[in-house]
């Protein structure tokens, strides 16, 4: 088969004995070249500020679950409603994985919702959902940790660039087999909700927003880094269902993630999961998200 481009070539088609590789004579031009944001999200729709903040002044709290640690559960929260996650006890993170409660193929996609609005969320992004479905899932309406910001380390809270700890990565790593990750702690959770075995539905489980942790990359070596969170009992995160959704929440076995995870040997601390229905007239017209309107063609 004849090549289909013709390879850069080197003196007597020889490979150099040095390997070490010299910066072209361009390389600042090409480094200072002006960054560019991949999507421009004026397409998308406004974050209805007064709406929901009209909406969230009327709130009834109609279902809580407290999720032990270490360990996961699931909630519902229909279409119309808001959830908190909320911090008790002691400082901890959560690892939320989101469903379609009518369609379990459609869940949280952490890539496209950290592609659309930041490596760390806050009150005003979304929750995106998996193709072929990709519509708002839910909005984050208000979060008592926002005024962190960003600190020196380069770290910010409620990340989308992690995925959950997972027993894989874990045996991987260590050579020992860890039951209570995230991950494993999601699986648990969803197989007793379904009433299915493990094997049936761990493929369910998805890539999370970190809640309620701290992370961001070294300074230095650009690796994911986690420090102590800055979370305290009463500190909450609260997002608005814009379909009907199936939940299941992880207290991360990492407790605050100041110092490990995936072991037993940090304080960990159960989390909170509040539902509310707004009994305000804002959202009499309110309507859930509509699935993507994409022909789904694909060109044939």
């Amino acid at each position: 088969m004849p090549l289909l481009y013709a390879p850069v070539s080197q003196e007597n088609d020889a490979v150099p004995a040095n390997d070490t590789l010299i910066a072209p004579p361009d390389a600042d031009e090409r480094r200072a070249r002006k960054p560019l944001v991949c999507y421009d999200i004026d397409g998308l729709p406004a974050y209805p500020k007064a709406h929901y903040q009209t909406a969230r002044e009327h709130l009834v709290k109609v279902d809580e679950v407290l999720v032990q640690p270490r360990d996961a559960s699931t909630f519902l929260v229909p279409a119309g409603h808001f959830f908190r996650i909320v911090g008790v006890e002691g400082p901890q993170v959560g690892d939320p994985n989101l469903w379609n409660s009518n369609d379990l193929n459609e869940h949280f996609y952490s890539g496209k919702t950290r592609q659309l609005h930041a490596t760390h969320l806050t009150t005003g992004d979304r929750l995106w959902s998996s193709h072929p479905g990709m519509r708002a899932m839910a909005t984050i309406t208000h979060d008592t940790l926002q005024w962190y910001g960003w600190d020196a380390d380069g770290g910010g809270v409620h990340d989308v660039i992690g995925t959950r700890c997972d027993p894989y990565t874990n045996k991987l790593l260590k050579g020992d087999d860890y039951h209570y990750c995230c991950h494993s702690n999601l699986t648990r959770a969803l197989a007793t909700h379904t009433g299915k075995p493990t094997q049936d539905i761990e493929h369910h489980i998805h890539d999370v927003m970190n809640v309620f942790m701290c992370t961001g990359f070294t300074l230095d070596t650009h690796q994911y880094f986690m420090k102590a969170s800055p979370v305290r009992p009463g500190d909450y995160i609260e997002f608005f269902a814009e379909i009907d959704l199936l939940g299941g929440l992880s207290a991360c076995p990492g407790g605050d993630c100041g110092s490990s995870h995936s072991d037993d040997s940090t304080p960990c601390y159960p989390l909170l999961v509040q539902v509310f229905k707004s009994e305000s007239d804002a959202l009499q017209n309110w309507q859930p998200a509509k699935r993507n309107a994409y022909s789904g063609k694909h060109g044939l």
